[in-house]
């Protein structure tokens, strides 16, 4: 007795299409994070630098919107659960935010890195 739905390349790509609008819609700091995109992108194609460190710092920044959007689920799902303070869905945000925070911290050292071994 399996009820799960059969694969839709689109119907699942429009429902990915759906969840990032709605992640547009509803979460600050992912528009934040992508206003922020269209100046790191461009910067990092634009510095004269090897294909390959251009490609992990731009895996890595992308890695910290994935990591967020990950973040906003976890936290859409435990305030669909409670809505009440519980320890446990304080401590699964506050982990969701971590991953984020982690995510970040490596792509500012790859940054580091990359400035450092490129112009040092």
């Amino acid at each position: 007795m399996n009820n799960k739905p059969k694969y839709r390349f689109f119907k699942n790509f429009k429902y990915a299409v759906d969840g990032l609008l709605y992640a547009l819609k509803t979460e600050s700091s992912f528009r934040i994070e992508l206003v922020v995109a269209l100046i790191v992108i461009p910067t990092i194609y634009l510095l004269p630098l090897l294909f390959l460190y251009k490609l992990i710092l731009v895996i890595t920044f992308i890695l910290i919107l994935i990591v967020e959007l990950i973040n906003s689920a976890i936290e859409n799902v435990v305030d669909l659960v409670t809505s009440k303070f519980h320890p446990l869905a304080k401590s699964a945000k506050d982990i969701g935010a971590t991953a984020v925070l982690f995510a970040t911290i490596l792509h500012i050292s790859c940054w580091i890195m990359v400035i450092y071994h490129n112009f040092f």
